[in-house]
């Protein structure tokens, strides 16, 4: 080889590059780098409670799919995001979610359960015993309120929605924001959720008012990878 001739990348070396840089909007935004679906056996109760969704969601859309289980929740998710403006896919997920649970229950919880540290690690505690087929595996820790220590924070390593429809505005116009009003109205719970989207964690923080400025709402899209975008040519970004 001649005296300053470059040698090219080897393919071992071109197959170690596990981050690509996106321009977007004069933003550099990190891409997830392709790993291993999470693959999820869900029993009995989660296809049962998977399902009730479902059914809550085409009742309040009046669209329906083909598809099941969980892969009926992403092609609902993508169909609205595709119909609807961001504002009205918020809408239509809160009354999905007030379709899907009665408001008694949620009125009675509400009277006997007001925010105290009791409500917050009780809410934190529920959510990982009860919705691992929504937002994937998931764990409480803590964080500090008032300069106290609670475990009302639920940490989710890879958030199931996010990694099955690989798409920041589904992200937050479907999931974060009308979950955050939802249970904010109807349990008196204030919550903020934290999407890294990274690498597709999330933290539930119980007790904590959302910023005005939340920075996952200027989040760019997955641009390479977004399943709305591929599919629809979607601007489906916040």
């Amino acid at each position: 080889m001649e005296l300053g001739q470059q040698r090219p990348p080897s393919r071992n070396l071109r197959r170690s590059v596990v981050v690509m840089r996106v321009t977007t909007d004069e933003r550099v935004v990190a891409a997830a780098a392709p790993r291993d679906k999470t693959v999820y056996k869900d029993n009995w109760f989660e296809r049962l409670a998977i399902h009730h969704l479902s059914s809550a969601i085409e009742a309040t859309t009046g669209m329906t799919n083909k598809k099941e289980g969980y892969e009926s929740l992403v092609a609902a998710a993508i169909m609205i995001s595709k119909k609807f403006d961001t504002k009205a896919q918020q809408g239509l997920v809160i009354r999905s979610l007030q379709e899907a649970f009665p408001s008694a229950i949620l009125t009675m919880i509400k009277i006997l359960l007001p925010p105290s540290t009791f409500s917050r690690e009780y809410f934190a505690a529920f959510t990982t015993m009860f919705f691992p087929w929504l937002i994937g595996r998931c764990e409480v820790r803590k964080s500090e309120i008032k300069g106290k220590s609670e475990k009302n924070v639920v940490y989710i390593p890879k958030c199931r929605f996010l990694e099955s429809t690989n798409c920041v505005g589904m992200c937050t116009n479907l999931c974060k924001i009308p979950s955050q009003k939802f249970i904010q109205d109807s349990l008196g719970m204030p919550i903020y959720m934290v999407p890294n989207f990274e690498d597709m964690s999330c933290e539930m923080i119980f007790g904590q008012q959302p910023p005005l400025d939340d920075p996952a709402l200027k989040q760019p899209c997955y641009h390479k990878s977004c399943i709305a975008k591929q599919r629809h040519s979607m601007k489906c970004s916040s």
